[in-house]
């Protein structure tokens, strides 16, 4: 599918991909790719077809071959070349093909739906597997390094608060498949784990670490500033009741009587973004924490802490050709001519693009800890 100067290619197949035959290709109506922070990000490809498409046994054969135990699942890697640069916009597993036939002389369609790497980490449950005195990143390594195969890179991060193991006392165990004990691991110490694709085509990056909102800002998304306007739409929303005080509980080891303590929001990887934050509206106690060590209590909580500031939001759609470039969630990005209390600079919670013939649109939603920018310019 090209267009001027976009293009999108697309691999399917088993582990390592291959580039799909152009009747595949010219098929395609529709590609969906949907990328969160705090979710599981996913794809959905719509393929026009008719009762005697030879694609009907295609995808009948591809998807049957992958569906046995053992078999590897169908992967699927999407890459849109912009401005002559080749970028790897999406690397998963197919979940799910639905055949809709069509009516009326009307063509029928094919829908193929998948998830992204984490899926392959949720088929087998290893509950057991002992990691005898491994801190908790050298866990998530070598967890990840099983699935070097899917071009998986793992990049685990300490916790603040480190807690190793003495195997005297005791030797952690996994419980359930991969991908449910590195989310427990990452809920224990307040952290995120998440896959994403890397700079490179058929290479993903396995981040373990906390939600990071520093860096190198995305270039401004202008609103009502004339030429220089690059999106469609952009409509904010400011809820002074979001903010929260986490409190979490440490017990004392002599009296087992629990000590409440509160979190205020001060991560130095989650800087204000905003002059006035939202006020404090509520205390939330985190009475799950009194079972937890005392570094792992206070990681839980100012991962608490940071997520419930947010309260403003923001959400908005943009046309990638006047863009320029891919917008990215999980990153950094300016806003100009929303007026002095909303702009400045955001977080991009989501980004969902959508690709049709000749047509590359991004609907995405920001978040910020406050109003009035923190910061008299934003890259342009």
């Amino acid at each position: 599918m090209a267009s001027g100067p976009l293009h999108l290619t697309v691999l399917i197949g088993p582990v390592v991909p291959m580039a799909v035959p152009a009747l595949l290709i010219d098929a395609l109506d529709e590609a969906t790719v949907t990328h969160a922070a705090g979710a599981v990000s996913g794809f959905q490809l719509r393929f026009r077809v008719s009762s005697k498409s030879q694609l009907n046994t295609l995808f009948l054969i591809t998807v049957g071959q992958n569906a046995s135990l053992g078999t590897p699942p169908l992967r699927v890697v999407l890459i849109v070349t912009l401005g002559g640069r080749p970028q790897p916009l999406f690397d998963g597993v197919v979940t799910n093909v639905e055949v809709q036939t069509g009516e009326n002389g009307q063509p029928g369609s094919i829908t193929v739906t998948g998830e992204d790497l984490t899926r392959v980490m949720d088929l087998i449950d290893f509950s057991g597997t002992p990691y005898p005195a491994m801190p908790i990143e050298a866990r998530v390594a070598l967890i990840c390094g099983k699935y070097a195969a899917f071009g998986i890179i793992p990049l685990p991060v300490p916790p603040l608060f480190p807690d190793v193991p003495i195997p005297v006392e005791r030797i952690p165990a996994q419980q359930g498949t991969d991908l449910a004990y590195l989310r427990q691991l990452a809920d224990e110490v307040g952290h995120v784990f998440y896959i994403e694709p890397g700079e490179a085509p058929l290479t993903n990056i396995a981040y373990f670490g906390p939600e990071i909102k520093v860096g190198p800002p995305q270039p401004a998304l202008n609103i009502d500033m004339d030429a220089h306007t690059n999106v469609e739409s952009l409509n904010f929303s400011f809820d002074p009741g979001k903010g929260v005080l986490p409190v979490v509980f440490i017990q004392n080891p002599l009296t087992r009587a629990p000590i409440p303590i509160p979190i205020p929001d001060l991560n130095p990887l989650q800087p204000p973004l905003g002059v006035l934050p939202a006020p404090i509206a509520r205390l939330k106690m985190m009475k799950d924490t009194a079972k937890m060590n005392a570094m792992q209590a206070i990681s839980k909580g100012l991962a608490e802490a940071g997520k419930s500031q947010d309260a403003v939001t923001a959400s908005g759609s943009l046309d990638v050709l006047r863009y320029g470039r891919l917008l990215k969630a999980r990153r950094l990005v300016g806003v100009r001519g929303a007026g002095i209390a909303y702009d400045g600079l955001y977080y991009v919670a989501s980004v969902t693009s959508t690709i049709r013939r000749g047509e590359f649109r991004q609907s995405f939603s920001l978040t910020r800890n406050g109003l009035i920018s923190i910061t008299p310019t934003v890259p342009a």
